[in-house]
């Protein structure tokens, strides 16, 4: 059987949840191999283990987290020249680990695609859908040459632990080219932690808008009593009421949650673009000709300042 090999993603060893996801697409593919580039492997290997990786590719490589994306892309170019048959690379979606698929593929010969909802086997190999003109369509595709090099969106799998899997580790040494350490980090700071998942990994996703007038307490309410995290749109994020990191849209993050909930935003096509792929959306707006009930599996017409303190203090009543 071929192997998928999946780029970990993690924190100094911890694995995220987009891996585990990724894990599970691959089982559908073919043989699920891990290939795991930085620092902290011992805090990886019982998830790899439990989400059914059977071979870790450890990558070795002198200052690979040191420099931007290009020494990742050459690690993963070594990897598949030793890996032997591979079926498929699946990386996460992200703005880095884009630019190392669009790399990789350039070193391999292969065919790109990026930010699949979802990924099956076909009679020639892997077949993704996407959604394409601001979430208007829905296509599939398929890699026609080469090793196809894929990144799937989180929340596009639920993960599935898998027993009795002990991977086979596999040191891979890698020396990176004077072309891949022309850009080096000099300074990381780490991001201010709010409590709450991050944007484009929740399965749940409460957003405000226009509609809040900058006060977002009744949105933060709301988001903490679910578990999930805050977005915002294009005009709250403009007008200086919420991070610019937190902004869902076209040119902002793209997310699709397991539940979407638009509080005060009219659905321009802006905001449609970034969360249409939800799996069920929920608005909240005053306005019942706002374009945003023309996609909602569920709308109240109302003013958010009423009705999310009603159904935050009705969450956790049930939550006991």
């Amino acid at each position: 059987m071929s192997q998928v090999l999946v780029l970990i993603d993690h924190v100094d060893g911890a694995v995220r949840k987009t891996t585990t996801e990724l894990l599970t697409i691959a089982a559908r593919l073919g043989e699920p191999a891990a290939v795991f580039i930085g620092q902290g492997y011992d805090n990886a290997s019982a998830a790899l283990a439990e989400y059914g990786a059977t071979k870790v590719y450890v990558v070795e490589a002198e200052g690979v987290d040191d420099y931007l994306v290009a020494p990742k892309a050459e690690a993963l170019a070594a990897v598949v020249g030793q890996a032997g048959e591979v079926a498929a690379v699946l990386l996460a979606s992200s703005g880095e680990t884009k630019e190392i698929a669009g790399r990789l593929a350039v070193k391999l010969d292969s065919g790109l695609i990026t930010d699949a909802l979802d990924v099956q086997a076909g009679e020639n190999g892997p077949v993704t859908t996407q959604s394409a003109f601001a979430a208007e369509f829905t296509v599939t595709a398929s890699v026609t040459k080469g090793v196809p090099v894929i990144t799937v969106k989180p929340n596009a799998a639920d993960p599935q632990p898998v027993t009795g899997v002990t991977p086979e580790v596999v040191n891979v040494a890698v020396t990176l080219s004077d072309l891949a350490r022309s850009a080096k980090v000099v300074e990381r700071r780490a991001k201010e932690k709010s409590g709450r998942p991050e944007l484009t990994e929740a399965s749940i996703v409460v957003s405000g808008g226009r509609g809040t007038n900058g006060d977002f307490s009744p949105v933060e309410s709301f988001a903490d009593a679910l578990g999930a995290a805050v977005g915002a749109s294009r005009a709250a994020v403009d007008a200086g009421w919420y991070p610019h990191s937190s902004q869902v849209g076209q040119t902002g993050k793209q997310v699709s949650p397991t539940l979407y909930v638009a509080n005060g935003i009219s659905g321009a096509i802006q905001h449609r673009a970034g969360m249409q792929t939800s799996k069920t959306i929920v608005a909240i707006n005053k306005d019942p000709e706002a374009p945003i009930f023309e996609l909602v599996d569920f709308g109240v017409v109302g003013d958010l300042f009423t009705v999310l303190p009603q159904a935050t203090e009705e969450v956790l009543k049930r939550k006991g």
